[in-house]
């Protein structure tokens, strides 16, 4: 073969090889995943839980990074950062999206409405729980899964066992009505501050007290300025994970019902590592003699139930009527 013939070949192959080299491998979809709360806390686990398994399973496709402790966004603002696009996931408290319209949420935040587990996941894990989430859908928002955290501790720092010790204290309350209702059922004053900031106005005396799963109360710290815990179970705490709609539905079908698979696994560890965390929180707080832990009898707790049934009835229209009634007949609530 002649020279020429030769480098004309080369050439030829070259140009046939470019583009296997040049074309690299497409980049990993990015989920940014917000939330408010610490990464040791049963949703922080749960957040990492799930970064872990979508990408081995989705073999690299999918990158999830993990914002913990409002790194970007705090509590007011992390849900428009979703809607915008700015983050395509979010695992708020239930409580936030009564601001957006969607004011039937609230009906987890009702004191004394789950006295356990098995009565909370009668409502979350059936089809109560599927026909919430679906009203989302409207605000640009599809919520995949329910995520425990707890039931709640009141503290403060003044021993707070019977009602009459509520009054005039000033307690830190997530902007909810049905909070605000609760704390003033009792006479104490609700004070609405973003989560970030509740250790410094517990510290500073801004506010005398707070309503919190253990494992919250620990993590944050808050413990170190609260002189008194009562362990009253008196509400529950947990979270929607929801994603940017218009994301998800732009995602490959394949990985979509990937990361679906990757969610339920999520979630039966989040809620499995819960109840752990909050046993575990408190005998950490018992252990540090830095609060006191008050028990309740039955008869105080049901003094407690019995004075916070006026937020259920406060608020039973702005809830809705129906909806309450429903998760009374899944659960048998009785204020008496």
């Amino acid at each position: 073969m002649k020279l020429k013939d030769c480098l004309k070949a080369l050439v030829t192959v070259a140009a046939l090889a470019l583009p296997m080299t040049a074309v690299a491998a497409p980049a990993p979809i990015v989920i940014k995943f917000s939330h408010v709360v610490a990464q040791h806390t049963p949703k922080g686990q749960a957040a990492d839980y799930f970064k872990k398994l979508a990408e081995e399973r989705t073999k690299g496709r999918v990158k999830v990074e993990v914002y913990p402790n409002s790194q970007l966004y705090k509590d007011k603002e992390e849900m428009e950062a979703l809607q915008l696009g700015a983050v395509q996931m979010l695992a708020p408290s239930l409580a936030k999206f009564a601001p957006l319209g969607v004011k039937e949420f609230e009906v987890f935040d009702l004191p004394f409405i789950f006295d356990n587990y098995q009565e909370l996941h009668k409502v979350t894990q059936g089809p109560l729980g599927a026909k919430l989430l679906k009203k989302l859908e409207p605000k640009g928002i599809l919520g995949l899964a329910y995520w425990d955290n707890g039931f709640k501790v009141m503290s403060a720092n003044k021993p707070i066992k019977n009602v009459a010790d509520f009054r005039g204290q000033k307690m830190r309350i997530q902007s909810s009505k049905v909070l605000d209702s609760e704390m003033r059922s009792v006479g104490s004053i609700p004070q609405v501050l973003a989560f970030s900031e509740v250790y410094q106005a517990l510290q500073t005396g801004v506010v005398d007290g707070t309503e919190n799963p253990p494992s919250n109360l620990y993590t944050q710290k808050m413990h170190e300025v609260q002189k008194y815990v009562t362990l009253s179970d008196h509400g529950y705490l947990g979270y929607a994970v929801i994603v940017n709609k218009k994301f998800w539905q732009g995602l490959p079908a394949d990985i979509r019902t990937t990361l679906e698979g990757c969610m339920k696994d999520a979630t039966k560890y989040a809620n499995d590592v819960a109840k752990k965390d909050n046993d575990e929180a408190l005998a950490a707080v018992k252990k540090s003699g830095r609060s006191q832990l008050i028990a309740l009898t039955p008869q105080e707790r049901a003094a407690w139930k019995k004075a916070m049934d006026k937020a259920h009835k406060d608020n039973m229209g702005r809830i809705g009527a129906d909806i309450v009634k429903e998760v009374y007949a899944a659960t048998g609530y009785n204020a008496n």
